[in-house]
């Protein structure tokens, strides 16, 4: 058994889509002050780092938010799929191209924005690869129940809705901010199990992936 782990060092320096609060870590107390323990103080958005999307996050009016999420669905087999290189939007016309095993329910999809996270490329990336509207209303025709991208969104940057408003409206889980720089391609097991934030539109996950 190997496992990897797909999951961003959450730290000041990650960084996080513009406009968002940056992670504060601070410890508010401290042994060598004289307390009892150190105590740490986490501040920042619920889309930081490697983190799950609810349905909420673009619904307005869904009922789902994120405690709601199937666990049966974060977790279970996975494909991890590599994009070419040079491929910085994935269309319908890529997904037909990719070896995308039949009935797979979880899809991961490995492209050149996982150099990012094994170079340690400071500061938002606006050049990150995302996915196109009809490659979104392709994987939903799929029956595909969970996709993960390996940058903070699963859309273009400055067109964010209608790929996730079609994910989320069908019931996809989008797990976003993950790191396959490290991950062959193929079929492993997915645990994905984000904090249990009550009302929340999202939340940062540990997710692991095991062959």
């Amino acid at each position: 058994m190997k496992i990897y782990d797909i999951t961003l060092l959450t730290t000041p320096d990650l960084p996080v889509w513009p406009g968002d609060p940056r992670v504060e870590l601070e410890r508010v107390t401290k042994i060598e002050d004289g307390a009892n323990a150190n105590v740490s103080r986490i501040a920042m958005s619920a889309h930081t780092g490697t983190h799950v999307d609810a349905p909420y996050h673009f619904l307005g009016d869904s009922p789902v938010t994120v405690e709601k999420l199937p666990l049966n669905v974060l977790t279970g087999s996975a494909q991890v799929v590599y994009v070419p290189e040079d491929v910085s939007l994935i269309t319908r016309q890529i997904l037909f191209s990719l070896p995308l095993i039949t009935n797979s329910k979880r899809l991961l999809f490995h492209t050149r924005n996982s150099r990012f996270w094994a170079e340690k490329t400071p500061g938002f990336q606006k050049t990150f690869v995302g996915l196109s509207l009809d490659a979104a209303e392709m994987l939903v025709e799929m029956g595909v129940q969970l996709i993960g991208v390996d940058y903070l969104s699963v859309a273009p940057y400055k067109n964010s809705r209608p790929t996730h408003e079609a994910l989320l409206k069908a019931g996809i889980i989008i797990l976003e901010g993950i790191d396959l720089s490290q991950v062959p391609e193929g079929e492993y097991e997915l645990y994905c199990l984000p904090l249990k934030l009550g009302g929340a539109d999202g939340a940062p996950t540990r997710a692991i992936l095991i062959t």
